[in-house]
């Protein structure tokens, strides 16, 4: 039996990864809350002017498809501005606007209400405080039956 054996090389990058120094996890944390902080105040008026823009959004005339790429459009920039500042009930909100978008059926007119009552819902859940659980709840409730009504099937495994 004949064994072969070779020197292995380290590789640079180990050796890098291997000597102390850097950052402790925790200190990175803190770092990249303290960066992403300084985003929150621009992220908020990304928010707003998504939802302003969804909202003067013109009903469109029979079925066409750009005007509900658009507010899918909206829509998806909000749940992008709000994400990463765990917004979740804008996200929430958003994103089951864009549900009813892609559950539409094709080829028939859009209820369009369903997009301003989202970004008067959106409006409302900007206006109000942190503290407000109880009608954000509520509000987002509302927005889920909108879901289940004009879509059949959706959200009855949930409890």
């Amino acid at each position: 039996m004949t064994v072969i054996t070779h020197n292995r090389r380290r590789s640079r990058l180990s050796t890098l990864v291997n000597q102390p120094g850097g950052v402790s996890v925790g200190v990175a944390l803190d770092q990249a809350r303290s960066n992403l902080a300084t985003l929150k105040a621009r992220s908020r008026e990304i928010i707003e002017t998504q939802v302003a823009a969804l909202a003067a959004l013109p009903a469109p005339s029979g079925a066409d498809e750009g005007a509900l790429d658009q507010a899918y459009a909206h829509a998806s920039a909000v749940i992008d501005a709000a994400g990463p500042f765990e917004l979740n009930d804008l996200c929430a909100a958003a994103v089951n606007l864009c549900d009813l978008i892609d559950g539409a059926p094709e080829g028939r007119p859009f209820d369009w209400r369903i997009v301003t009552v989202h970004a008067q819902a959106l409006r409302l859940l900007l206006s109000l405080p942190p503290e407000a659980a109880d009608a954000r709840a509520k509000v987002l409730d509302s927005l889920k039956d909108v879901l289940k009504a004009k879509i059949p099937g959706v959200g009855e495994g949930e409890a």
